[in-house]
């Protein structure tokens, strides 16, 4: 039987995630707070990788990428060149609809001041795996910061230090999948233009071009 790709609403296998996710029960019962789940069909052949749900953001929602900066980036960019079609808004009933792509994230809760540790990495790793397993059209991975670059080569069994991230990178892997870079579509990244629509634009045209 084999692992499925989302842990359980109540999983305890990282504490701190889970005393996090408590609290924000608490605090707005009417939020998601909860493991996300990924957004988009199991046979895509794309593969867009988070780091981890923003508390405000996902884990309000219950959608990655969805209710905070990170999305206003992500998914206009991602309409614009096919991988999705409606209007996003902001909230899962949108009517969004993703085409030939699907979102996740390595770490499936929301971390305290936005901030992984390497155990929560860790303890996620394994349905991240079970994800890209079970996608067997898969053919591009997508990493959105290099926290998610990291965990997706650790998921294949890759090293790092074989395949350093860098924005705008398009690393070919042994498995025959490719691996593509980008920094975060972060508020702190846009704000500070560490990221613009353009550059982004440019990593994922050049992704459909891999997959026209």
């Amino acid at each position: 039987m084999s692992l499925p790709t989302l842990p359980d609403r109540d999983c305890g296998l990282c504490p701190r995630l889970a005393a996090y996710r408590e609290d924000y029960r608490a605090l707005h019962p009417d939020w998601f707070n909860a493991p996300v789940p990924s957004f988009g069909p199991a046979t895509a052949r794309l593969l867009v990788v988070g780091q981890a749900p923003g508390v405000n953001g996902a884990n309000r929602t219950g959608r990655p990428f969805t209710g905070d900066v990170a999305g206003r980036l992500l998914y206009p960019v991602l309409t614009k060149f096919g991988f999705a079609k409606g209007s996003f808004q902001e909230r899962p009933d949108d009517g969004l609809k993703l085409v030939d792509c699907r979102i996740t994230n390595a770490v499936r809760c929301a971390p305290p001041q936005h901030k992984l540790e390497t155990s929560d990495k860790n303890h996620c790793l394994p349905y991240l795996a079970a994800e890209i397993a079970a996608m067997k059209k898969l053919r591009v991975l997508l990493a959105i910061g290099g926290k998610a670059h990291e965990s997706i080569l650790q998921g294949l069994g890759l090293k790092a230090s074989q395949h350093k991230f860098k924005h705008g990178a398009l690393h070919e892997l042994p498995n025959g999948l490719v691996l593509a870079d980008s920094f975060h579509t972060s508020q702190y990244n846009v704000n500070t233009g560490r990221i613009t629509q353009e550059m982004f634009e440019e990593i994922v045209a050049g992704i459909r071009r891999l997959l026209a």
